[in-house]
């Protein structure tokens, strides 16, 4: 088992997390994962939308896409086990070519990833032929291959400025894209893609919570729509969320994102209170213990990618990886 994993027991872990009774149901099930972890020398990999029982139970490295990208190219574990999404294993797996990446649900999917093809693009750039292809991470291995950098929420801004041109091709969110946008004098050509979890937010409901709870600060992920982010106190990432209640410690947030990333967050931020407006996202809540221990004892559920397609999404996923955050 990788150094990287927890040294303590369930208990521990889930001490102030889970109710007492949750604990004593879920230790021979989270234990029976540590030692196939140890025997298959395997690392679970756990997205922020991952449920408290996988987030801190038995994730040996956390975080949203951009960091789950770098970590997944730092481990020396030879089984990758991703917490999270199929694009996201795909994406291990595309820095990771000699290691065996599980994905614990073949239907853990995504409504952006789900949205856009590589012969999408292909028509894109016979469209705009010379404009640069910027795609965001939550994509397909076919998409990143025909992309010329990938970026997250977390750096598009900085993705699209390190070009040099004076126009990109901006796939697939369009949200994240105008928000893209309004940080930069690069014109933005988008494609009319969209995440089924922060579409859903308004303004309106925003402004609903902010009359209910007077002085209640307000942040959103960059994938909701305009009328949402124009009511938000701080737009961010998913990892620039989490720093920002840390580093504020409001007394009372909203958290515009998948709500199981405020559980998450809340845990390690007792003395700030969470309203919380709860969208799920159906395709991480396929990701349970159980699948994440049975994908480790029958290895079962091996991503794979075209060699050639792997190539060049891997050059794509590189440069956002050398772009300075």
């Amino acid at each position: 088992m990788s150094s990287t994993s927890a040294p303590v027991s369930p208990r521990e872990r889930l001490q102030g997390v889970l109710p007492e009774v949750e604990i004593v149901a879920l230790t021979p099930l989270i234990e029976e994962i540590d030692e196939l972890k140890r025997t298959r020398n395997a690392v679970v990999l756990a997205h922020n939308y991952m449920t408290p029982d996988i987030y801190h139970g038995v994730a040996d490295l956390k975080g949203d896409s951009l960091a789950l990208a770098r970590m997944a190219g730092e481990t020396e574990a030879e089984v990758i086990v991703m917490a999270g999404v199929h694009f996201m294993a795909e994406t291990a797996k595309i820095v990771n070519p000699d290691k065996t990446v599980l994905i614990p649900h073949t239907e853990a999917g995504c409504s952006l990833a789900d949205g856009i093809t590589g012969a999408d693009v292909r028509l894109l750039k016979e469209r705009y032929p010379g404009v640069p292809v910027v795609t965001y991470v939550n994509t397909s291995a076919d998409v990143k291959a025909e992309s010329d950098i990938c970026c997250t929420s977390g750096n598009a801004v900085e993705v699209v400025s390190s070009l040099g041109a004076d126009r990109v091709i901006f796939l697939p969110d369009q949200y994240l894209g105008k928000w893209v946008a309004t940080q930069t004098d690069v014109e933005i050509i988008l494609y009319e893609g969209s995440c089924m979890v922060h579409e859903r937010f308004t303004g309106e409901e925003l402004r609903g919570y902010r009359a209910l709870t007077p002085g209640v600060q307000i942040i959103a992920h960059p994938e909701c729509p305009p009328d949402v982010l124009e009511e938000a106190d701080f737009v961010g990432s998913t990892a620039g969320m989490i720093r920002w209640v840390h580093d504020e410690r409001p007394s009372h947030v909203v958290m515009v994102t998948e709500c199981s990333m405020a559980d998450n967050v809340a845990i390690e931020s007792p003395d700030t209170e969470f309203v919380r407006p709860c969208n799920l996202c159906p395709h991480m809540k396929r990701i349970t213990l159980e699948g994440i221990r049975d994908s480790l004892r029958d290895m079962k559920h091996v991503v794979e990618v075209d060699p050639e397609v792997a190539a060049r999404a891997q050059s794509a996923v590189s440069r956002m990886l050398e772009v300075p955050a």
